[in-house]
């Protein structure tokens, strides 16, 4: 048994995942941090807990701590992941991440097989969960002898439905600058047998709406590049596969036009220094600031002076007097405006909304549509939906990898029954799971 872990990391969604492993007393638990009050808040009232600083720019600190442990976990942000996994490989340690594979760790794939390790990566919710969760229909479809014509796959965090009470549908638990970059990003995606790409300036064109049970009327978009997803979860035979996000309604559009204007550019801009809300938003359209900011900006965008849309961005305070932040650049000022305006106020839940669907041609030749859905809440007060479902599955990964109930080496992702049926299955114990459904079609 491999009972020394260390948690490098100890940021927002950390907590959950760490007080699991912290429950299982035959385990050490080592959770780093460049700020050791984070982490000692963490492991505080457990024995077999500990606290140390890091610095991750310091290599020789990192590789000590390495050399120290049996799992390490790596909660630091990706662009950290393979320095770590480096170090694992020199010291012959076995690693998880909730993150996606990237190309760096996935050209070690070869190294790690050949010293019987295991990297575990993209356990965490999106992706994590959305791959086992997926994988369970999928092979229940195939172990009978049917094929999956289409496959949808759709998440997001969102306000609980009680808690939606801005203009935007949306809140922030930590800097909104990820979410802001990310509708710059193109999508590539299969349906009906063709390959659609969606470049990131029409991202939020490519919309569409559903309604889910309990929640009310949600829209979603494509993420990113969903067509790799044929290989990975052996559905070669699928016509449509399309992965998504999901927001409440009117976030699609108005982000379009936040776009269109230029908000989400990170380009350093001199004139923005000392400038006021009005300024920036008289500069971007062109318009004289003394003017009608807010009728201008309606004109360049298309839209009416009082729709819905130029309403959000009113109440955003972007036709203010307000100073911008001391940032110089539209992007920066955007994402601490939105952080500012758009925060989880105390005692208020958060939501995780996963849909799987699936249209199944069965050994019959009949067809069936089934759906497989997760709707998560955070705790008022406590841990936060996002919190649970990122680290809780990490957690319960490395607890079974430190009792060698995964037998597999190499670079990995949660796609294999051997990894996804305990993983699922212990899910389930702390209420967090699926529910399917299922019609002829």
């Amino acid at each position: 048994m491999k009972r020394n872990i260390l948690v490098l990391g100890a940021g927002l969604v950390s907590r959950p995942g760490v007080r699991y492993l912290l429950e299982q007393k035959d385990l050490k638990v080592t959770v780093a941090s460049r700020t050791v009050s984070k982490a000692q808040a963490l492991v505080e009232g457990y024995a077999n807990g500990s606290a140390r600083q890091i610095n991750v720019q310091d290599e020789a600190a990192l590789a000590a701590l390495i050399r120290d442990h049996d799992i390490i976990v790596s909660l630091l942000p990706w662009i950290h992941h393979v320095k770590v996994a480096n170090l694992c490989v020199e010291y012959d340690k076995d690693m998880a991440t909730t993150s996606y594979v990237s190309k760096g760790m996935e050209a070690l794939d070869a190294k790690v097989r050949e010293k019987g390790l295991l990297f575990l990566n993209e356990i965490g919710v999106d992706p994590g969960i959305d791959h086992m969760s997926a994988m369970q229909v999928i092979d229940q479809v195939h172990a009978t002898g049917g094929r999956v014509l289409e496959f949808y796959s759709v998440t997001g965090g969102l306000p609980a439905p009680e808690d939606n009470d801005n203009p935007f549908g949306y809140k922030f638990s930590w800097s909104p600058r990820g979410v802001i970059l990310a509708s710059r990003n193109s999508a590539r995606y299969l349906e009906g047998g063709k390959v659609v790409e969606v470049e990131g300036k029409n991202l939020f064109l490519d919309r569409r709406e559903e309604e889910i049970h309990g929640v009310g009327r949600l829209e979603m978009y494509p993420n990113r590049d969903s067509i790799p997803y044929r290989e990975i979860y052996g559905i070669e035979e699928a016509e449509t596969v399309m992965r998504g996000t999901y927001r409440y309604v009117g976030w699609c559009e108005t982000m379009k036009k936040i776009v269109d204007l230029g908000l989400v550019d990170d380009t350093p801009r001199e004139s923005l220094k000392g400038a006021t809300f009005r300024g920036m938003m008289a500069e971007l359209v062109g318009c004289d600031p003394a003017g009608d900011v807010k009728a201008a900006t309606a004109e360049k965008i298309g839209l009416a002076v009082d729709s819905e849309v130029i309403s959000r961005m009113e109440w955003l305070g972007l036709f203010s007097d307000e100073k911008v932040a001391d940032i110089p650049n539209p992007l920066d000022i955007l994402s601490e405006r939105m952080q500012e305006m758009m925060p989880y106020k105390p005692g208020e839940r958060d939501m995780i909304v996963m849909r799987h669907s699936f249209l199944v041609e069965k050994r019959d030749g009949n067809r069936e549509r089934i759906t497989s859905t997760l709707i998560d809440y955070g705790i008022p007060n406590g841990d936060s939906s996002m919190a649970r479902t990122v680290s809780l599955p990490l957690a319960v990964g490395v607890s079974l990898m430190a009792r060698g109930k995964i037998e597999k080496t190499g670079v990995v992702r949660p796609v294999d029954p051997a990894v996804y049926t305990p993983v699922m299955e212990e899910l389930a114990k702390l209420e967090i799971r699926m529910v399917e459904a299922r019609a002829r079609a």
